[in-house]
């Protein structure tokens, strides 16, 4: 019966009710805390560990279980084997006295008779012998030192644990000394396991020994197998970080196992589909870019060629309008000229609007300006418009244009990471850096490595949460750079703010340097 199901009646059972209620979740935390540090210390000697290291972990452990069993085997197989010896040495030595007895001559003095009794039966095994006279004093004995000094190959004693476990319980055995009817005293047999645990102690020590080594090779042997069978686990697992990191080009080798060859064989598979598949995506996205670059070169031509003379021209009759009001009386004169002047600042405005607008769809000296220069002069802008925000800007070492796609896509990029610094990043100093370098084969591990431009857009404002939602503008600046087979990244920068990284692979360098000659 639990305790909230209990009707204490007395004092007594009051109090028991009252020790258990308090007891009960002591027990309950005690044996929840228990709990988990049994799951940590699993978690931490099996759970967090490789593979290799868990069947090496279960060999181990089989090897244990098989040692205590054949431990425990030959416990009870030695504890027996002695008890057998010691049996068969006691029952000789009882033989071997009762005949000493019987041929000692009839002369002899009893003293010397039981003096020399010991002496006699001091190459017998696994026994001690005690001889008593009459009075029950000791006469002489026949300690293990003699058979020490007889044996030249006396072994060690084993330890007391183990001769505790092998050493079968002690029989004594007194047997009369009586020559001719008359009573000389006794002799004591007692059973001396102690030679026979040692010899069991030592075979046992070299048997672990070699068993101990055996197994050292074995699991040696074991470690090298299990990395050899399981390294192309460890290759599958380099592959689909690449794929995560979008390399489809990664291939695996197939290896000879059927099983692990299967595996590989699909991810290759997997892998071309996705490489496919990328490139698929890669042409589409440059056809819609090119598409909406096309669009909004239109849309700039249009509104060059036929809203900016529009506009012109109202702007000019507005003036017009202003000039031959100046011959009208002086009520409807004032009235024409403010009209007039109203229309000429709505021209104006719509002329300002219409040359922003064809700077956002098209910067109309891109192909004729360096790169470097037409970036300057969009940040140049910004920073009239916001003086309060610093742009620092730094292009060296770059060619004047890497072609039409090239540099529209870096200057779209810039255009939109300062758009969106300038309204999310609250920041007062917004940095923007391009460069052409060319990878590290040491940390890239290709070879002949293109060279490749970056742009960097750096703010020291309140920062994201990385990884943050991908909003419309970074959305179709990744859309821009992958069409280009380039990468698109924002992170957080070192200062604490915010970093948007452009990185373009460039064409051979005979294109680059085509492009900078042209």
């Amino acid at each position: 019966m639990s305790v909230a199901t209990r009707n204490p009646t007395t004092t007594n059972d009051r109090v028991a009710y009252a020790v258990a209620a308090r007891a009960e979740p002591a027990d309950a935390a005690t044996y929840g805390a228990l709990r988990s540090r049994v799951a940590g210390l699993l978690d931490a000697c099996w759970y967090r560990q490789s593979v290799r290291a868990q069947l090496l972990l279960t060999v181990i452990l089989i090897d244990l279980v098989a040692a205590l069993v054949a431990g425990g085997v030959v416990i009870m197989k030695a504890r027996t084997s002695t008890q057998i010896e010691i049996d068969a040495s006691m029952n000789l030595a009882e033989v071997l006295v009762r005949e000493t007895i019987k041929l000692m001559p009839a002369d002899t003095p009893p003293e010397r008779f039981l003096e020399a009794l010991p002496l006699q039966q001091r190459f017998a095994r696994h026994v001690r012998i005690a001889v008593r006279d009459t009075a029950g004093h000791v006469v002489a004995t026949r300690p293990m030192q003699v058979a020490e000094e007889v044996d030249f190959h006396a072994r060690a004693p084993a330890p007391a644990w183990f001769a505790a476990l092998v050493s079968p319980p002690i029989e004594h055995r007194e047997l009369p000394v009586v020559v001719q009817g008359r009573a000389l005293g006794s002799v004591l047999i007692a059973g001396e396991p102690g030679d026979e645990i040692a010899e069991v102690w030592e075979n046992l020590t070299a048997l672990a020994t070699v068993a101990a080594l055996v197994n050292l090779a074995m699991n040696a042997i074991l470690y090298v197998l299990f990395g050899r069978v399981l390294g192309p686990l460890r290759a599958l697992g380099a592959g689909l970080l690449d794929l995560e990191r979008r390399s489809f080009g990664v291939r695996l080798a197939r290896p000879r196992a059927r099983e692990l060859a299967a595996i590989a064989d699909r991810f290759n598979a997997l892998a071309g589909a996705l490489e496919s598949a990328r490139a698929e995506n890669a042409t589409l996205y440059r056809r819609l870019i090119t598409t909406q670059d096309d669009e909004r070169r239109n849309t700039a031509r249009e509104l060059h060629d036929e809203v900016g003379p529009s506009l012109f021209g109202l702007k000019a009759n507005a003036g017009s309008i202003a000039s031959v009001a100046a011959a009208l009386p002086d009520a409807p004169r004032a009235a024409v000229q403010e009209r007039a002047g109203d229309i000429l600042a709505i021209v104006e405005h719509l002329q300002s609007i219409n040359r922003s607008l064809l700077t956002r769809l098209r910067p109309m000296a891109l192909g004729h300006v360096p790169l470097a220069d037409l970036l300057a002069e969009m940040i140049h802008h910004r920073a009239r418009e916001l003086p309060q925000i610093a742009f620092p800007f730094a292009a060296a070492g770059i060619a004047s244009s890497y072609g039409e796609e090239i540099d529209l896509t870096v200057y779209r990029c810039a255009q939109e990471g300062l758009t969106n610094a300038i309204k999310h990043a609250q920041a007062r100093r917004i940095g923007v850096t391009l460069a052409e370098t060319v990878p590290d084969p040491a940390l890239t591990g290709a070879r002949g490595a293109k060279a490749q431009l970056e742009l960097a857009i750096e703010d020291d404002g309140c920062g994201i949460v990385v990884p943050a939602p991908a909003g419309f503008g970074l959305r179709g600046m990744q859309e821009r750079v992958h069409a280009l087979g380039g990468a698109c990244s924002l992170g957080r920068a070192a200062g604490g703010g915010t970093c948007v990284r452009v990185v373009i692979p460039l064409p051979d360098r005979g294109d680059v340097n085509g492009s900078e000659a042209g």
